[in-house]
């Protein structure tokens, strides 16, 4: 079988590793062939010109190539656009690149859900506050149904009837959307989660979703967080915790 050989491949770096004195191991997201592990030879010496440019949050084109788990980074060029995020905002970067790594096999493209992070990566290098979280809400209802972890939001999951518009229901791991209960914290009205159903649908989703995120944040992010911590396999995500850390401090 002929060596395989991409190039101009969109892509974020989500992890890298040190692999020798002189080179990483990178984990990066690419548009067309998902999350792929790369070889950067000789990219941790101080004349290398990937040094600056392996960096994560950052759009980049790679050329690669190779037929084993692991292949050869060949080049790498920044395509620019902003600056790298600080602060919160990179602890934020961080999250995304946790939860893709922890829920997307490697080898498997999702060039939907690739623009979507662009455009978070990119609200994330300019915005703060309120837009910030919902981006953040955004991306998190739009890898769920990318990966198929995310039920139908405008019907009750065990029953499959429909929400009545007015009435609290609450999205809970082992069982899904249903009827709020006296235990429930907060939920959502069948008219919000129909919303959102219908936003994640469109076929420009980021928008739309982001506009019905922005107003039902703060019942929606505990239940998320919930479903994405049961999926995930952990109580609290590394990036969550540094950020409660420091918080803390």
């Amino acid at each position: 079988m002929a060596t395989q050989r991409i190039a101009d491949e969109p892509a974020f770096v989500l992890h890298r590793y040190d692999w020798s004195e002189s080179s990483l191991i990178l984990e990066v997201f690419t548009r067309h062939y998902g999350r792929v592990a790369l070889v950067a030879k000789g990219a941790k010496k101080p004349s290398s010109s990937l040094r600056p440019i392996l960096l994560p949050l950052q759009p980049l084109q790679l050329a690669f190539g190779g037929d084993a788990e692991i292949r050869i980074l060949r080049s790498a060029e920044w395509t620019g656009g902003y600056v790298m995020p600080t602060g919160d905002a990179l602890l934020s970067g961080y999250y995304l690149n946790e939860l893709l790594l922890t829920l997307l096999a490697r080898d498997d493209p999702h060039s939907a859900l690739f623009d979507v992070y662009a455009q978070v990566v990119r609200v994330i290098a300019s915005e703060h506050g309120e837009v910030l979280q919902a981006a953040l809400r955004t991306y998190e209802l739009l890898l769920l149904r990318e990966v198929g972890l995310l039920p139908q939001l405008d019907v009750q999951t065990m029953t499959l009837e429909p929400l009545e518009p007015d009435r609290a229901y609450v999205l809970v791991p082992e069982g899904g959307l249903r009827l709020a209960g006296p235990d429930d914290r907060a939920g959502l009205t069948g008219g919000q989660w129909q919303e959102l159903q219908a936003a994640i649908a469109d076929t420009a989703p980021f928008t739309t979703t982001l506009r019905a995120c922005a107003a039902a944040m703060s019942a929606l992010k505990p239940q998320l967080r919930a479903l994405l911590h049961y999926h995930c396999g952990v109580k609290t995500l590394r990036s969550r915790q540094m950020m409660i850390d420091i918080q803390n401090l």
